[in-house]
């Protein structure tokens, strides 16, 4: 039952422990940014399936790059106030599957107090296409806006993949980006005008 759970904000290192183990980005979740985080448990002091206690994360935290929301509204690098990204969401497998929709309950509750905790304008997530397609997001009244653009990434000979600097002479491939279905929740009435991207069905 969704009344024996609750939420409460945890640190960086709680929610690395989940992630690390549950989240299908989990070889990069050593690095994730943290943010707003905020963590799901059960109101009893018992839980067999607890991780020190939290069954799921929520993280909230700056888009990745200005770029984004000068595409989507047109706003400058100073203009991105309130502007944040869904970036980690992650549950507990057996909750997911003892719990019928545990993760939108925990989601919908974490934005609400997330939205009491700051000031927040709109709210991006994007779903990899190589692992979802998003119906969490759907499911809690976000936005969809297709596919981002297709994209190629450097990989050097050792499968490690280029992040920044000059290539030229380097051995390696260039090799597809995974992309991803963007969502977006917009609350600020000027955002919304200002939007530039379409709202497409599936």
């Amino acid at each position: 039952m969704k009344s024996e759970f609750y939420i409460d904000k945890v640190n960086k290192r709680e929610a690395e422990e989940l992630l690390l183990q549950y989240h299908y980005l989990k070889d990069i979740s050593k690095s994730f940014k943290s943010g707003y985080n905020y963590g799901l448990f059960l109101k009893n002091d018992f839980c067999p399936l607890k991780i020190g206690g939290l069954l799921g994360v929520c993280i909230f935290t700056g888009l990745p790059v200005p770029e984004i929301a000068q595409g989507a509204f047109g706003l400058e690098r100073n203009e991105q106030e309130g502007l944040y990204e869904l970036s980690r969401l992650c549950i507990h497998p057996d909750t997911q599957l003892k719990e019928h929709n545990i993760t939108s309950w925990f989601t919908s509750r974490a934005i609400k107090q997330f939205r009491k905790d700051t000031e927040v304008k709109a709210i991006l997530s994007y779903a990899d296409n190589d692992y979802h397609s998003g119906i969490i997001y759907r499911a809690c009244n976000f936005k969809y806006y297709g596919l981002t653009d297709r994209k190629k990434d450097f990989h050097y000979s050792d499968g490690t993949k280029h992040s920044r600097g000059k290539i030229k002479g380097e051995r390696g491939e260039w090799r597809d980006r995974s992309r991803k279905h963007r969502y977006l929740m917009i609350y600020d009435k000027e955002l919304k005008k200002r939007l530039t991207w379409k709202e497409q069905s599936w």
